[in-house]
């Protein structure tokens, strides 16, 4: 066999992966840290440590399983800090004769490994990609799925994956005659209700952070390296798993959308970033909670374990097929033609609005928010005040920890900035204070009062909620999901619409203010 060389890349660190079920002495396993993928967004620094701390554990794993590895770190000096010139030089160094990799998860990425497999075979290298073995669905089966549809409806496509891989089914019915327990799933967190503690880690990194202060990459976001919270290898993957399905699924599903700024992770199971680079698989989480109700349905419903399935073998698939489907064209749509500047507090949380203040805040100390403050608090916000989707996208892709361009982008620009014009979401998802206050305890002890649209400290969410809905009525009167908006709006007197248009413009005046 001619000798081989296998790219792995920081988000494929999948040990149940075929490559690696048996030496070979003919292949050798190259994995790398480099400024090409530190740099093309301003990343959070705890992001950019796990994913460093899980490649070299990863890597280790490999040599203990008696594989050859040639392991990169950022500051080697025959590092040339891109995947293409360090490939190449890799292969002509050391005479390999095949390059073979998975197929990446991100456009850029997978552009950039076509193009190097062209230039090799010039030089007479034989290259071949294969699957990375993790999606529960092929990157073109939702194209197929939706083909000739004008809009793409998630529930359609997450039935189709639960009777495809028969969870939670009776035959070809859902346990329990329900698709869809959302409804159900939407409570207040009560005010004297505590949830459980969080797992974390708290392994000392410090040699990862020192490296990357050393390199000088620019980073947001704070860390304690001597107490590291994230999973960083299937081990510790595994083990969060089994704390969420034990302390966290019986009211996963009850508070999924709810929002405190005491509790940074309230039931959520935090096991994003662990699946995003493949130390767990989709299917053996959702197995693992399923089986977990199974036996313990006296005390945990079926709406905690279907909304947590939803999420991944509906939600996650679902976003990834949109982003196969319509890239590249789908970074750059822009619906509604929005060019504001970010606000500069989103890097620093410095707003007199509290709940932006505590999410972007615990964004900051912990790389991390729930699906709801992401959708609800700072995305709802840059929609209403007109940010271009181009400068929101760059701040979801750097801020989380689980954040890749295949899951970023679609929900920044489809779910929660309606860029995409309609596709992913059948309406615009925006709101004024009351539904803040409704998910969620800031408003109570906010500068802003949450009862007022115009006037001193009138909540900003209420003015901007009516003035987006006006400058877009051309595009969205009608949107069969918005008309009762519309109804509220013009049944207001003329003369209030406008002291509540003019409040609008004074705050987005003094966005930086807020």
């Amino acid at each position: 066999m001619k000798k081989t060389l296998r790219l792995i890349l920081g988000d494929q660190l999948n040990h149940q992966h075929s490559w690696f079920q048996q030496q070979d002495k003919e292949v050798v396993y190259i994995m790398m840290e480099v400024r090409q993928e530190t740099d093309y967004v301003v990343h959070h620094i705890q992001k950019i440590i796990a994913f460093f701390v899980a490649m070299r554990a990863f890597a280790e794993a490999l040599k203990s399983a008696g594989h050859d590895v040639i392991y990169l770190r950022l500051d080697d000096s025959n590092n040339l800090q891109s995947i293409h010139h360090n490939i190449l030089a890799t292969i002509q160094a050391s005479y390999f004769e095949v390059f073979e990799y998975q197929l990446p998860d991100e456009y850029r990425v997978d552009e950039q490994l076509k193009n190097l497999a062209v230039a090799l075979q010039r030089l007479g290298k034989a290259c071949y990609a294969v699957d990375s073995a993790h999606f529960l669905s092929e990157r073109l089966e939702l194209a197929t799925f939706f083909k000739g549809k004008k809009s793409f409806l998630m529930e359609s496509f997450y039935r189709m994956m639960r009777k495809k891989y028969s969870l939670l089914m009776d035959g070809n019915d859902p346990i329990d005659g329900r698709w869809n327990f959302d409804a159900e799933n939407r409570k207040k967190l009560p005010k004297n209700h505590r949830p459980v503690e969080p797992l974390t880690f708290d392994k000392d990194v410090t040699d990862v952070y020192q490296l990357i202060i050393k390199e000088g990459i620019a980073t947001i976001g704070n860390v304690n390296p001597k107490n590291f919270i994230w999973p960083t290898s299937r081990e510790e993957s595994l083990a969060l798993l089994a704390f969420f399905v034990e302390h966290c699924l019986p009211l996963f599903g009850t508070y999924e959308d709810t929002m405190h700024p005491s509790y940074w992770s309230i039931y959520h199971s935090r096991l994003s970033f662990s699946m995003n680079i493949k130390l767990l698989s989709p299917l053996e989480v959702v197995q693992q909670a399923i089986t977990h109700w199974e036996t313990h349905q006296a005390t945990i419903s079926i709406a905690q374990v279907e909304g947590y399935v939803r999420q991944i073998i509906g939600w996650r698939e679902y976003m990834r097929g949109i982003y196969w489907c319509k890239m590249p064209d789908y970074e750059s749509v822009n619906f509604f033609k929005h060019t504001r500047k970010l606000p500069t507090w989103f890097w620093n949380a410095q707003t007199k609005m509290n709940c932006l203040k505590h999410a972007i805040g615990q964004s900051l100390d912990f790389a991390y928010a729930h699906h709801i403050q992401r959708l609800m608090l700072t995305g709802n916000f840059t929609l209403l005040s007109g940010v271009n989707p181009d400068e929101v996208d760059a701040w979801y892709l750097g801020i989380y920890i689980d954040a890749l361009q295949w899951v970023e982008i679609t929900n920044t620009r489809g779910m929660s900035q309606y860029a995409d014009g309609g596709l992913v979401a059948t309406k615009p998802y925006i709101s004024s204070a009351n539904y803040i206050d409704k998910m969620g305890h800031y408003c109570d002890t906010c500068y802003y009062d949450k009862n007022k649209k115009v006037g001193h400290k009138a909540c900003p969410f209420n003015s901007l909620y009516w003035h987006f809905y006006h400058r877009h009525q051309d595009v969205l009167a009608k949107n069969p999901r918005i008309g009762m908006a519309y109804l509220t709006w013009n049944k207001i007197k003329p003369e209030q619409q406008q002291e509540i248009l003019n409040q609008a413009e004074i705050y987005l005046r003094d966005i930086e203010n807020l």
